[in-house]
């Protein structure tokens, strides 16, 4: 809850402050999951962080709005990272990758286009929104 949650929003919190004493707004970007939206077993404190995070997303965005501050966020599915390369090597991580419905993980770059849309003007007219960025295994039938 620390890093996934209570991190996010004291960064948010912070931005933000400068951004209204600034007076030329900006764009705030959380770091949200998949397991925000949809849950898998022994995950429990990591998804409910995640699901909690989507909310103060949506939350901020409705608050700071008035102060031309956006507030959204990018929910990964699973990203390949230094951490669990191994893991999906494995025969373990090959089952998880399977059930996505492109087959694949995801590389960090994946995540570029999202970002870039949510920080640049392309994204001006977005603020509340959480952006799945997944191989499509949020919307996979369970």
């Amino acid at each position: 809850m620390g890093t996934n949650l209570d991190g996010a929003w004291r960064v948010a919190q912070a931005g933000a402050k400068t951004m209204v004493s600034a007076g030329k707004g900006g764009s705030i970007i959380n770091i949200a999951s998949v397991l925000g939206l949809r849950v898998a077993t022994h995950l429990l404190a990591y998804a409910a962080a995640k699901a909690a995070l989507v909310q103060v997303t949506k939350a901020l965005a409705l608050e700071w709005a008035r102060h031309k501050i956006r507030v959204n966020a990018i929910a990964p599915g699973y990203i390949e990272t230094e951490m669990n390369r191994d893991y999906f090597k494995s025969d373990g991580g090959a089952q998880v990758t399977k059930r996505v419905p492109q087959r694949r993980i995801g590389a960090p770059s994946d995540l570029d286009g999202a970002l870039l849309l949510l920080a640049s003007d392309a994204g001006s007219y977005m603020t509340g929104s959480i952006v799945v960025v997944d191989g499509g295994h949020v919307i996979n039938s369970l």
